[in-house]
């Protein structure tokens, strides 16, 4: 209201493209010019909405580290989110270091890096701590065994029973689709899909848009879910070697079960 623009950065594509429709939803009824910058759009596009964002045209813009770029200038920014700090690398942070100079700054991390919670504690930065959860959301059961195929051909079953969806988190690109082949013989009524990293944009919007519709039952994916994805009928979630992921990753991918009145269940495999 301000006349200020705001740039949301978060680490992912996917992530980018599920705040951009939330924002398009929640601004409808204001004048608020809201736009996505990330792969996901094509080079015309970007060149598009990074014209708009120099002439002022766009109030709010929402990407990943393509908003990073030397192209990229805004008319008047006032106000910056990060979402997941620690997933930027050391050029990315050294850039939004740049643009933090001159506006209001606002971080946002179930797990953030030690720098940032210093700067907290010893007062540099204001925190403020959520610590409640939302009304009526259940605690995450979670379990911690040795890979057992029974126990996961029962959790998944279990979820399909209640109508819900899994996620099954195996951080291997090039084993994956054998994974996928090895849960479909496991459990054949389910409809299961993969996704990875490596695949092309539009393919990997598709495979989460149709999880998100309930069209596919279990996903099979590498650590790209980390981040804030939300799936709200998602209530398990299997992580394959569980042991070699770092407990802030496991914290992160724990968070992605998130149902608010059905009992939640979390697996780890090692």
């Amino acid at each position: 209201m301000g006349g200020k623009q705001v740039c949301y950065l978060v680490p992912t594509t996917i992530l980018a493209n599920q705040q951009y429709e939330t924002f398009k939803e929640r601004m409808q009824k204001f004048a608020i010019k809201v736009e996505l910058l990330n792969r996901f759009r094509s080079k015309k596009e970007q060149n598009e909405i990074i014209k708009k964002l120099k002439l002022g045209e766009i109030d709010v813009v929402i990407g990943t580290h393509r908003l990073l770029s030397k192209d990229v200038e805004f008319k008047d920014l006032g106000f910056l989110i990060i979402d997941e700090e620690h997933r930027f690398g050391v050029k990315d942070k050294e850039k939004i270091k740049e643009m933090k100079n001159a506006v209001d700054v606002l971080t946002m991390t179930a797990t953030p890096i030690p720098r940032t919670l210093h700067m907290s504690i010893v007062g540099v930065r204001d925190m403020s701590v959520i610590y409640e959860p939302p009304q009526d959301r259940k605690q995450v059961r979670t379990y911690v065994l040795e890979y057992d195929a029974e126990v996961i051909r029962e959790a998944i079953t279990k979820e399909l029973e209640r109508e819900g969806q899994v996620f099954y988190l195996y951080n291997k690109v090039e084993g994956i689709e054998k994974k996928k082949k090895q849960l479909e013989e496991l459990v054949p009524d389910a409809k299961i899909a993969y996704a990875h990293g490596q695949m092309s944009g539009e393919e990997l919007e598709q495979i989460m848009l149709d999880f998100s519709k309930k069209e596919i039952d279990v996903i099979v994916c590498t650590t790209i879910l980390e981040s804030g994805i939300d799936i709200p009928n998602a209530n398990t979630i299997i992580v394959e070697n569980a042991d070699r992921l770092g407990l802030a990753q496991l914290y992160q991918i724990r968070g992605r079960v998130r149902k608010k009145y059905k009992r939640r269940l979390c697996i780890y495999n090692i």
